[in-house]
């Protein structure tokens, strides 16, 4: 499902519409009424970490919210936080496509994430994305390829919006709830400028594998499968290292991978150019060493695809000599 890179993508689609009324809904959801949607402005656009909320309002407030109002619902938002679980990502194009394995694990996460705090009716409309999750800005998406019964259909969308200007959004593989406000920490959204690098080397030290705790979005919003792999292999760690076990300079060296990648990342996507991985969903890694790949998650708990270079992401040996292969 798409990272916080994608996100962010999706939501400066959206932005241009801001302020515009909705004339005409489609779209095959059936978690919302579609037709609540007609005749209502977009009042507002936001991304926090994997989750898009856009704000809807009656047609009637030509104006809109104030500045000090506008001002204090962000703050609103970002009071209401709550954690979720991280996922893989796949946007429009370019397309990394996923191994079946790795789809069945992330169509799993997808059920696992926890409702929002202000969870209940209210002017926010909450998006949360699936595998091959995203949205189109006055363009549908078409079939590149015919699926296994070898028909060419075109993926329906569960949400199209024509708006009174003539353009048009088109959601595609999302969930969707309204909800009084956004759940939102800007502290934990590694593409945020309030990103609390403290709070993250925090959890870092936990004695939890490493790769465990990078997708712990009450920490690191945003940062899904492919950054989690990605990251590892740049800071040349062990995805199954207790944090514990790692040099404060280590942690340190992987939370500024984090937020170099991502961001990174968000700029090529700005840019129209797609990610060119190192490690993730390769057989070798760029010095040509075998690359090794395994399901691995928490002991009970939600389980992703990791790829790792054994040569160049040593396991890090414990205080008595041993091997420490996390915590399971």
């Amino acid at each position: 499902m798409p990272e916080g890179p994608s996100v962010r993508k999706f939501q400066l689609l959206t932005s241009p519409f801001v302020g515009q009324v909705v004339a005409k809904v489609g779209g095959s959801s059936r978690k919302i009424n579609v037709n609540d949607l007609n005749a209502l402005r977009l009042q507002d656009s936001q991304v926090h970490g994997k989750n898009l909320y856009l704000a809807f309002v009656a047609a009637e407030d030509p104006l809109g919210p104030t500045e000090e109002e506008a001002l204090l619902q962000r703050e609103t938002a970002s009071e209401a936080s709550s954690p979720a679980q991280g996922g893989q990502e796949q946007v429009c194009a370019p397309q990394i496509h996923l191994q079946e394995e790795g789809e069945l694990q992330e169509l799993l996460c997808s059920r696992s994430e926890a409702p929002d705090a202000a969870e209940g009716p209210g002017n926010w409309l909450r998006f949360h994305f699936g595998l091959f999750g995203s949205i189109r800005a006055n363009e549908f998406s078409r079939a590149n390829k015919a699926n296994k019964r070898g028909d060419w259909k075109d993926p329906v969308p569960r949400l199209v919006l024509h708006f009174e200007s003539g353009g048009f959004l088109v959601f595609y593989n999302c969930r969707m709830h309204w909800c009084s406000s956004p759940r939102a920490d800007p502290a934990s959204d590694i593409l945020s400028v309030e990103f609390h690098r403290g709070q993250a080397l925090d959890a870092l030290r936990a004695a939890d594998p490493i790769c465990y705790t990078l997708l712990d979005q009450r920490y690191f919003s945003g940062l899904g499968n492919i950054i989690k792999n990605e990251i590892l292999y740049l800071a040349k760690i062990h995805p199954l290292t207790p944090g514990s076990l790692l040099a404060l300079s280590d942690l340190e060296r992987l939370l500024d991978c984090a937020v170099q990648f991502s961001s990174d990342w968000l700029h090529s996507k700005l840019r129209g150019k797609g990610l060119h991985p190192q490690i993730y969903q390769k057989e070798q890694c760029p010095l040509g060493h075998a690359v090794m790949k395994e399901t691995l998650g928490p002991s009970g708990g939600f389980k992703r695809l990791t790829w790792w270079c054994p040569q160049c992401q040593p396991v890090v040996l414990s205080g008595d000599g041993n091997p420490s292969l996390g915590t399971e």
